[in-house]
């Protein structure tokens, strides 16, 4: 049961480093840095499309890594 465990939690992380670099960039110039990203705050849309899909996979597959990390803490304990 740990093995296989752990080796889903090895595919997951490797999911969720590609789901993270496909992500798209988001451009940020020196004025942004500046000044904290208060231009940002009012002028947020929500992502749509392909930005809102790989936001949800990267959320679920941060759920499930959290989730397998404790379930293998829990088997390694007892």
């Amino acid at each position: 049961m740990y093995n296989t465990l752990l080796t889903i939690l090895m595919i997951v992380s490797v999911l969720i480093i590609i789901a993270v670099m496909m992500q798209p960039a988001k451009t940020d110039n020196a004025s942004t840095a500046l000044s904290g990203g208060a231009a940002d705050l009012f002028s947020k849309q929500k992502p749509r499309g392909f930005e809102a899909f790989m936001q949800k996979v990267t959320t679920v597959l941060g759920i499930v890594f959290f989730a397998l990390s404790l379930a293998l803490y829990y088997i390694s304990s007892h």
